[in-house]
């Protein structure tokens, strides 16, 4: 984990949440799912103006409406008081009112009529619907996403996003003091609308209609949100992060890519971390963590690569990939440095990463740092050639040490592992305390790297990630800091999410040349690659060459066991 005494921003508590319920009632029409949505009053002090889906606080006597509810076998407790929390909120705000009478009639409109929907809050909604014999149908209420409010606004609250099918009959009608104008609306034409800027909605409003817009009919939403082997449970959990991006502050979820980052840089959720990518200025991260983009965006780098400088003005810097041979760039490097630069470490040889190592190390002429890593092996590319003054050792340990200006020790020690795939002289390094992996091309953010054979192998990059797994489940690695693009956070998880992808898509191409056992690589790349864009097929056939020769391999391996068990 990440040392206190390197966070940028200092440690705050953000304001507490409090539980809450919201529902998205939904019909099916003949263009497709509508949901329910009303607008807020102006005046509102949370999300003023914008269009909500009906919800609010969970009250006490949520928990004592129980007896008058039903449930399934596999809802929880507190599934079904949120439940019972939505339904209320929904009559309350709507006069909506999801229940049935004891002998299983529908609710009638007499019936809702007869009801106050005042300040019926608690007990007093139960027992209205208990005179009546009303039973709440909290059992026909599932759970569709979780949000938590995002950690740098001053009201938060913890709420499913529940989804129920609107009963038949029933017409809504807003209160008219905390909601306006109710109306049907499909999801992906409110999401036109608040894009046009005439249908106002908050972030996690906009991310579950976008969700919500991938499904035909409303059967097909409970059938995704209904039990598993595991129970229930929402399709995400999200507690959104905030940057500021073009002057404009932007909202994250955790699978967003710079999501990660945030939470690196404003753990707290302080809204001040600027994500443009831009190369002349460094970015800190940490106070002794900064990363200077080079001015070499394309297909291949995305923004930029990014170099790493570990340390402070009490231990002298160590710079990880220096970059391209680019005059402003390097000049950079050594400026934000005061040329103190005690290492520099290139994490493999290709060209938009090692070869700013000696013209770096010829600016800092007092301290001379070694160039170290691995050299090229013979099956690199004639672009792709590198050879440090020092071959680095799998597992050695780099340290950076110091005094502060209190008089405190201090050292940033960085573990050097071996991770040959992407390139034969592949490396990564581990932060080690601080729990931050700088992952060279072998992890990226935002695409995978191209496994170009020979010098790149399938197989060698499968086991270097599981490599990196291990590595940071012993060193509580929380972050990983790519070669391109932003920080990434939840590190194992990315890492088991990137090899499944490698897995699937080593599957797509087996099952391509299955298809066609007698076809070449030029055949099966459409096959496998039908879901990236024609443009970057030149690209990927570098990647299906790597797989295409593991996958041989493979079958070669599984013919010569079944041979020798004859």
């Amino acid at each position: 984990m990440v040392r206190f005494s390197q966070l940028i921003h200092p440690a705050r508590e953000p304001a507490p949440v409090r539980a809450a319920a919201t529902v998205l009632l939904l019909r099916d029409t003949p263009a497709g799912i509508e949901v329910l949505m009303t607008r807020r009053s102006a005046t509102a002090s949370f999300a003023p103006g914008a269009y909500v889906f009906p919800g609010g606080h969970i009250d006490a006597a949520d928990e004592a409406a129980k007896r008058i509810a039903t449930r399934r076998p596999t809802q929880s407790r507190i599934q079904r008081t949120q439940a019972i929390a939505a339904i209320r909120e929904a009559f309350e705000e709507l006069g909506v009112l999801l229940a049935h009478h004891a002998d299983g009639r529908p609710v009638s409109a007499e019936d809702i009529a007869a009801m106050d929907r005042g300040d019926t809050a608690g007990t007093a909604f139960a027992d209205q619907c208990a005179a009546r014999g009303l039973v709440l149908a909290s059992d026909q209420v599932f759970t569709f996403a979780h949000w938590i409010t995002d950690r740098d606004l001053p009201k938060r609250f913890d709420v499913p996003f529940l989804v129920a099918r609107m009963p038949e009959g029933q017409v809504p009608t807003a209160d008219e003091s905390e909601q306006f104008e109710p109306c049907w609306v499909r999801p992906a034409d409110a999401l036109a609308r608040h894009a046009a800027g005439n249908f106002f909605m908050i972030f996690p409003t906009v991310r579950t209609l976008q969700r919500m817009a991938a499904y035909a009919t409303v059967d097909a939403v409970l059938a995704a949100c209904a039990p598993n082997g595991n129970g229930e449970a929402p399709l995400w959990t999200s507690c959104p992060r905030a940057g500021f991006l073009k002057g404009e502050d932007v909202r994250y979820m955790e699978s967003d890519s710079p999501y990660g980052e945030l939470a690196l840089v404003c753990p707290d959720g302080q809204l001040v971390h600027a994500l443009d990518w831009q190369s002349e200025q460094p970015v800190a991260l940490l106070k002794n963590v900064q990363r200077l983009t080079a001015p070499n965006p394309s297909a291949m780098t995305g923004p930029g690569t990014n170099t790493y400088i570990v340390g402070d003005a009490a231990t002298g810097y160590l710079v990880i990939d220096p970059g391209p041979n680019d005059f402003d760039h390097i000049g950079r490097l050594w400026r934000m440095t005061h040329g103190d630069i005690r290492m520099i470490v290139c994490t493999h040889s290709h060209a938009d990463h090692s070869p700013g190592a000696a013209p770096l190390q010829a600016l800092c002429k007092t301290t001379k740092p070694p160039i170290l890593g691995l050299p090229s092996a013979p099956t690199a590319r004639a672009t792709a050639r590198f050879t440090p003054e020092r071959s680095l050792i799998d597992g050695e340990r780099l340290a950076l040490s110091g005094t502060t200006a209190e008089g405190e020790p201090i050292t940033h020690t960085l573990r050097v592992i071996h991770t040959p795939g992407h390139a034969a002289n592949h490396l990564c390094l581990v932060l080690e305390e601080d729990g931050l992996l700088f992952s060279g091309d072998h992890i990226l953010n935002g695409s995978t790297t191209v496994i170009d054979p020979p010098d790149g192998d399938m197989t060698a990059y499968l086991d270097s990630l599981d490599t990196l797994d291990a590595a940071c489940a012993e060193g509580l690695v929380e972050f990983i800091l790519p070669a391109h693009g932003y920080v990434i956070g939840f590190a194992r998880n990315a890492i088991a999410h990137l090899k499944a992808h490698r897995l699937k898509r080593e599957a797509k191409i087996a099952a391509a040349m299955q298809a066609l056992p007698g076809g070449t690589p030029e055949q099966w790349l459409p096959i496998a690659y039908d879901d990236v864009p024609e443009r970057m097929w030149p690209v990927a056939a570098r990647s299906l060459a790597a797989h295409v020769a593991r996958i041989q391999h493979l079958q070669q391996q599984q013919q010569q066991q079944q041979t020798g068990a004859r």
